[in-house]
């Protein structure tokens, strides 16, 4: 029997600087999504919780707050973009195009921007991509850059193998 390791994500070396990469899991945002992320951070802005006075909006329902739309496309990119991260350094540029609302599907893709080595942490590399965000009609809903230093291959922690478990 062969044992198969799951994906461990990308270390410096693996990032190409033009690269896409199509994040694989989408996201369909619920209300309660909404409602929760709203007052787990104390965000009291009506348009997002009160279905009453958004209908009184232009919209005419709740929006999804920014600050989730932002997480969850920051999250689906973890795997391909993050998964050996040493810390994030910066978010720049952060453009929300279009409104989302709970029953959209969010997906998203980045774009390497920038690869170079850390002038001070020779076991990283810092790595700039572009991430966008878009619903089930292909609008752009969020975009922006974000920096991270990124380990090397053969730095950084890594989990030990399990022992004494069978399959």
């Amino acid at each position: 029997m062969t044992t198969h390791h799951g994906w461990h994500g990308r270390y410096y070396e693996d990032f190409v600087v033009g690269d896409v990469y199509e994040h694989p899991l989408g996201r369909t945002v619920t209300d309660t999504d909404n409602t929760w992320f709203t007052l787990l951070t104390q965000n009291t802005a009506p348009i997002h919780f009160d279905h009453e006075y958004a209908a009184a909006t232009e919209f005419g329902k709740p929006l999804v707050v920014a600050t989730l739309t932002l997480a969850l496309v920051a999250g689906q990119s973890v795997g391909d973009v993050s998964q050996n991260v040493f810390a994030n350094v910066g978010w720049n540029n952060i453009v929300l195009p279009k409104p989302v609302f709970a029953g959209d599907t969010i997906r998203s893709r980045s774009t390497v921007l920038a690869a170079r080595e850390s002038a001070s942490r020779p076991q990283l590399g810092l790595i700039t991509v572009s991430t966008e965000g878009y619903n089930q009609r292909a609008e752009t809903v969020i975009s922006y850059e974000r920096s991270v230093l990124v380990y090397k291959r053969g730095h950084g922690p890594r989990h030990a193998p399990l022992k004494g478990i069978s399959a």
